[in-house]
């Protein structure tokens, strides 16, 4: 199992910048980068909902279900 994170998806296709988004959420460029990245073990509800908010999205237009192709 794994969740894929899409927000640079969500960021080209609102043409908005990853240090646009850092400083509308209030979070630093080196976090988002990590969250885009996916090298995050989790993320806050009160992040995810700023994110939401900035890009006018859903989570699932963010982040993706990945099941093991093995897992059947």
């Amino acid at each position: 199992m794994e969740i894929i994170v899409r927000l640079d998806v969500m960021l080209a296709r609102r043409k908005m910048r990853s240090k646009e988004l850092a400083a509308l959420i209030g979070i630093s460029e080196q976090n988002l980068s990590l969250l885009k990245s996916g090298k995050i073990q989790g993320m806050r509800f009160k992040t995810l909902a700023a994110i939401c908010a900035a890009l006018d999205c859903q989570p699932g237009d963010i982040l993706e279900f990945q099941a093991d192709s093995d897992a059947e």
